[in-house]
Formats: structure tokens, sequence, C-alpha cells
């Protein structure tokens, strides 16, 4: 059985499926949305090599065929050089505007190739088979593309939604260890923002530890609740004008942190996001916003999943104060200069916080053992 959650956004509405063996439905499930029989298939090589002939054989089972476009995995790929790459194969293939492009793969392909459909002739469909936790829970729903430049992650994209999300839960099988605790800060991120009943959920152990040992109703319990959480927040705020920026809670940290380790396998984005959202809930608590246990609860609560929450624990340490926060003023929720994060009063209750001082910022992280 699968679960379905719909993303409310008028005409350009979509579902999200979740459940075991989607993949071998993508075909049926696709079909009704082509208007040709054939799908440019963007995956990394380690994805395609584990999973490429089982959606291969699901789409030629629906008349479909799949035209593969095989990109280098790792963060490095979602970059202007990998853009021009993915864009240029696609013209190779003479799609239409008619065609559909199926991204298929974790955050970085779900990304570059939703950034590539965005601008591929002004705009084609697209559709997302997210294979890790993050990029089912997280990447993968709410249109967000983009890639990643010299001078910070996501700085350029397009907002542009996909027809249909598959988060087939029996790929996670194939997946590591470590990207499974990545996929995971992405989930204890709905709790600690906006909902503390799912955050305890997942603070009981034998809950967490189903999670992870891939317990089909503790896993399709939590992903299907933190897409429920992001589908509800999209269909209110879209484009992040608003109640969308709690989404980024941990990122204006850990998006620091990954620009100075280079966006490499030294730091994965979801362990910068455990770490940041760690970082964040000490930093309100220095700031007198939230209470000391409450952020000792939600750092112990991300450390317990075996996730990074201090700047000593990051390769690379130590980092320089002063260099993080130079990052933090181009994230891309920063105005005028201003630097904007997402603080929180108390677990489940996140908030924007802008105009932050960047002063404040700087000494917390040297207390938190940055250089100065």
């Amino acid at each position: 059985m699968s679960r379905t959650v719909p993303v409310g956004l008028g005409d350009r509405a979509y579902d999200v499926l979740v459940g075991d063996g989607l993949l071998d439905a993508a075909g049926r499930l696709m079909a009704p949305l082509m208007k040709r029989t054939r799908t440019a298939v963007v995956s990394d090589e380690t994805v395609w090599g584990l999973h490429g002939a089982r959606l291969t054989a699901a789409l030629a089972a629906a008349g479909i065929d799949a035209l593969p476009v095989i990109v280098p995995p790792g963060e490095q790929t979602k970059s202007f050089e990998g853009l021009a790459d993915v864009s240029d194969r696609l013209l190779a293939l003479e799609l239409d505007r008619g065609d559909i492009v199926t991204a298929f793969g974790g955050g970085v392909v779900g990304d570059l190739t939703g950034f590539a459909a965005a601008i591929y002739k002004r705009g084609v469909d697209f559709v997302q088979i997210p294979t890790t936790l993050l990029a089912q829970v997280d990447s993968s729903v709410g249109g967000k593309t983009a890639i990643d430049t010299p001078r910070g992650k996501n700085l350029i994209g397009a907002f542009h939604q996909p027809r249909l999300v598959l988060a087939d839960l029996s790929v996670l099988k194939t997946l590591p260890a470590r990207e499974m605790r990545a996929g995971y800060a992405e989930v204890i991120k709905y709790g600690l923002l906006g909902d503390r009943d799912f955050f305890e959920w997942l603070e009981h152990e034998p809950n967490r530890q189903g999670l992870f040992g891939l317990d089909p109703e503790e896993l399709s319990y939590a992903v299907a609740r933190s897409i429920e959480m992001k589908a509800q927040i999209v269909a209110e705020d879209e484009r992040e004008q608003g109640r969308r920026a709690l989404l980024n809670l941990g990122h204006t940290f850990g998006h620091a942190l990954e620009s100075e380790t280079g966006y490499g396998d030294a730091l994965l984005h979801g362990e910068a996001v455990g770490v940041g959202m760690a970082l964040a809930f000490r930093f309100s608590a220095r700031q007198g916003l939230t209470n000391g246990q409450d952020a000792l609860r939600a750092t112990r609560a991300i450390a317990a999943s075996g996730l990074p929450t201090t700047l000593a624990e990051v390769a690379g340490h130590p980092f320089a104060a002063d260099r993080l926060v130079a990052h933090m003023g181009q994230d891309k929720k920063a105005e005028a200069g201003r630097l904007t994060f997402i603080l929180a009063r108390g677990l489940g209750d996140a908030f924007v916080a802008k105009d932050v001082d960047a002063a404040a910022v700087r000494d917390f992280l040297v207390a938190e053992g940055a250089k100065p």
C-alpha cells in the first residue's frame, strides 16, 4: 500500500506517493502525464547502476522509452558546468516542450534536473523519483531547483514544480548508513520547526531505531508526516515570502559550513543541517529566546542518530568565525546585507528572525570553538 500526499497549488497541484514498490509501477503512474512515450531520465552513476534496470523495465512495461542521461555523483555536479552538460544532452535527445524529464536520484540530481527542466526551451514538465531519504522528505517536494556556485549554495535556480513525486521506500535498502543519517536530519527538522509531538515521536528510541531499520510502519509514517508538513507550508507560501522560510531551520549555519568545506564528502548536506539545527537552538538559548533545556534536548536528539552537532565534529575544524559570518551574508535569505536566521522559541516552535546581529553570531561561533 502507498500513501498519497497532495501538494495543493491550484492548476499546478500534484501528488506525492509514498510506499514500497512504486518504482515498479512508475510507467503506469507516469503514463497519464505523458504526450509522447519517452522520457529523458537524469540519474547519477551510482543510482543508475543500482536501480536503472528496474526503472527502465517499469517504463518499458507501459510502452515508455527511457533515455538515460547519467552524471557523476556528488554535490560538485550541481554546478554551472553540470547544468550546461545536462542541458546539452537533453538538446541532443531532441526533446520538445511536450516531453517529460525524469529526475531519478538524490537531492543533487533532483535539484539539477529540475532547474534544467525549468529552463529547457523555457520550461518542460518533470517527474521526481527520489532515491535518498533526504530527497524523499525534502528536496523532491516544493519546486525549489538550483545549482551551487563558489559564492554559496543554491544561489542560482528557479521555482519549478514537478508533475508527480514517487517516493519508493524500497530503494532506501541500498542507501549507505551515512546517507540515511543525513536524510534523518531533514526528518527531525520538521518536528523541531513545527510539530513537537512528531519531535517527541522521533525522540523515542524504538521509533527512531525502527526508522533506521527500515521498518515499514515507522519509516512510512515518518516520511509521509515530513512530506505532509512540507506540502502544507509550500501550499501556503510557494515562493518563500513568509512561512516557507521555516523549512531552512539549520540551513544558514549549515550552508556556511558547506561552503567552507567545499561541498564535498567532508560534510554532507544533511550533516550540515544537523550541526546547523543544533547551533540554531543553542544560539536561540544564548539570545534568551528559548530555554537551555530545550536546546539540550534538540542537540541530544540530533546526536542520537549519529549526526554531528558541534563544529569540532566537522572535518576541517577549526573554522574562522569571520569567514562563516561572511558566507551567511551571501545566504539567499539575507536582505539588504542583514542576516536572517530561523531560530526557536522552543521545541516545535521555530520562527523567522530578521536583522540578526552579525557580531552576536560571530561571538557565538567563537564560543562554539571557531577561531576569532
